[in-house]
C-alpha cells in the first residue's frame, strides 16, 4: 500500500457497487457570488439540420453529412496527385509536426486529432487503455444524461429523498442538496472521500460552512456519491453502463470490463471511487458523440438537450481560466488564441495530463494522455499543455 495514504483502502472488482472516482489534485474553491451561466449550445432543430454557423465562422456539418467511425477510425484518403481528398480540407503537416514535439516535451504518451469523423493524426500508443483520472466523471455525466432523457434519473431529488446518508452523519442542510448540484461540485457537503489527495484534504471546507448550491469547491465526495446514485437508481453500476450505454453502441476498440475497471473503496466514506481505463482512439468516440450533439449514426444515443445542459457553466474556477459545469469544464479565460462561441468548447479533464477536448464549432476532437502514476509531481496542466493546442489550432484547414 502507498505510505501517502492516511487510510485503509480497499480494491473491489469493477462489476461491484460503486461510485465515480474524482481526479487527484489541489482542490479549488469559488464562491456564489462568482457563478457564470452560459447560453446552451441550442437544440437540434431545421437550422441545424442544414447546417449552422458559429462564430468562428466554421459551419457544422449537416446530419446527413456526418461521418462516423465503424470497426476503426477512417482516415481522410488522399486523391490522385497526392492532393488531399475533397471530403476532408488538408490540414498543415509542418505545424503538427511541430505539435508532436510539443508533445514530446510534455512527456507525452498518445495524441490524436479527429476533425470531422476522420483521425487526421496520431501521436503515440493511441491504443493502449490509460486511466483516465477525473476524465471519468465526464463520462459519468454522459451515462446520467442518458438516463435522465429515459425518465429513469430526477435530478432535482434531495440527498433526503434519496436516502443518502455516508460514515459521519450527514446534517439536515447537508441532506438538503440535490443530485444535480452533486454534478455541479456545489452541494456543500463536505464529508471525507475517498481517492482524494492530501491538498484537496487540506482545502477541504468545514463542514455546513456553506449551504448547498452557494458554493463551488471541487469535491470527491460529490463525484463519488453522484457514482453509488447513479447504480442506486438504474440498477446497474457506472462500468456495466459504461459497457452497455457507451462502449458498444460507439464501438470501443479497446475496452475490456474486467481488465480496465476497478472501484477503489476507502475507510472515509462508503462511496467508492469509479477508476476506469480507456484508450486515446475510445475516449475519442466519447468527445465526437459530444461534439455531434449526441447523435451517433443516426441514433440520439443521448440528448441534445442533455449535451447542452451538461457542459452549460456554473461556476468560475479561481483565477478565471475555465468554468464548471457538470462534470465537465468549459474554458473561460483560457486559450485565447482558440476563438470560439459560447457553447462550443468544452473539456474533461485527468489528474496528470488526461484531456478530452470538443470543438463543436469545428467538429473538432483532441485527445492527450500521459502515463503517470497517482502522485506523480510533474503534471501536464491546462497551462502547459497551450503550445499543443496552439499548434493544433493553427494546422487546422480554417487557419
Amino acid at each position: 500500500m502507498n505510505a501517502r495514504r492516511e487510510f485503509l483502502l480497499r480494491r473491489l472488482p469493477g462489476a461491484m457497487l460503486g461510485a465515480l472516482a474524482p481526479a487527484a489534485g489541489a482542490a479549488l474553491l469559488v464562491p456564489a457570488g462568482a457563478v457564470a451561466q452560459a447560453a446552451p449550445a441550442g437544440s437540434t432543430g431545421a437550422a441545424e439540420a442544414a447546417g449552422s454557423t458559429g462564430a468562428t465562422g466554421t459551419t457544422r456539418a449537416a446530419a446527413s453529412d456526418e461521418v462516423f467511425p465503424r470497426q476503426a477510425w477512417a482516415r481522410p484518403q488522399p486523391a490522385p496527385g497526392g492532393a488531399a481528398a475533397a471530403e476532408l480540407p488538408a490540414w498543415h503537416a509542418e505545424r503538427l509536426r511541430a505539435a508532436d514535439e510539443a508533445a514530446a516535451s510534455l512527456r507525452t504518451d498518445a495524441w490524436l486529432v479527429v476533425h470531422r469523423g476522420r483521425l487526421v493524426h496520431a501521436y503515440g500508443e493511441i491504443a493502449l487503455p490509460r486511466n483516465v483520472y477525473s476524465v471519468r466523471k465526464s463520462v459519468l455525466s454522459v451515462l446520467t444524461g442518458i438516463h435522465v432523457d429515459r425518465g429513469v434519473i430526477d435530478l432535482g431529488q434531495s440527498l433526503a429523498a434519496l436516502g443518502v446518508d455516508d460514515i459521519e452523519g450527514l446534517t439536515a442542510q447537508e441532506k438538503a442538496a440535490t443530485w444535480r448540484q452533486l454534478l455541479q461540485s456545489r452541494s456543500g457537503v463536505y464529508h471525507p472521500a475517498a481517492y482524494e489527495t492530501r491538498e484537496a484534504k487540506a482545502q477541504r471546507p468545514a463542514r455546513g460552512s456553506h449551504a448547498p448550491g452557494t458554493f463551488w469547491y471541487y469535491n470527491n465526495w460529490d463525484f463519488n456519491t453522484a457514482g453509488g446514485l447513479f447504480q442506486q437508481r438504474t440498477g446497474k453500476p457506472v462500468f456495466e453502463a459504461l459497457r452497455d450505454d457507451l462502449a458498444g453502441p460507439l464501438q470501443f476498440e479497446d475496452f475490456d470490463l474486467a481488465r480496465d475497471t476497478e472501484s477503489v473503496l476507502e475507510s472515509s466514506s462508503k462511496y467508492p471511487a469509479y477508476v476506469m481505463k480507456l484508450s486515446a482512439r475510445d475516449l475519442a468516440r466519447l468527445g465526437l458523440l459530444m461534439a455531434r450533439g449526441g447523435r451517433w449514426r443516426g441514433r440520439q444515443l443521448v440528448s441534445e438537450k442533455w449535451v447542452a445542459e451538461s457542459t452549460a457553466p456554473h461556476s468560475n474556477v479561481p483565477g478565471g481560466w475555465q468554468r464548471y459545469a457538470s462534470m465537465w469544464w468549459v474554458p473561460r479565460r483560457a486559450w485565447p488564441f482558440w476563438q470560439r462561441a459560447e457553447g462550443d468548447v468544452f473539456f474533461a479533464w485527468g489528474n496528470g495530463g488526461q484531456f478530452l477536448f470538443v470543438d463543436r464549432g469545428r467538429d473538432l476532437v483532441i485527445v492527450h494522455q500521459v502515463d503517470r502514476p497517482r502522485f506523480f509531481s510533474a503534471h501536464v496542466t491546462p497551462e502547459s499543455i497551450s503550445g499543443l493546442l496552439q499548434q493544433v489550432l493553427a494546422a487546422h484547414p480554417s487557419s
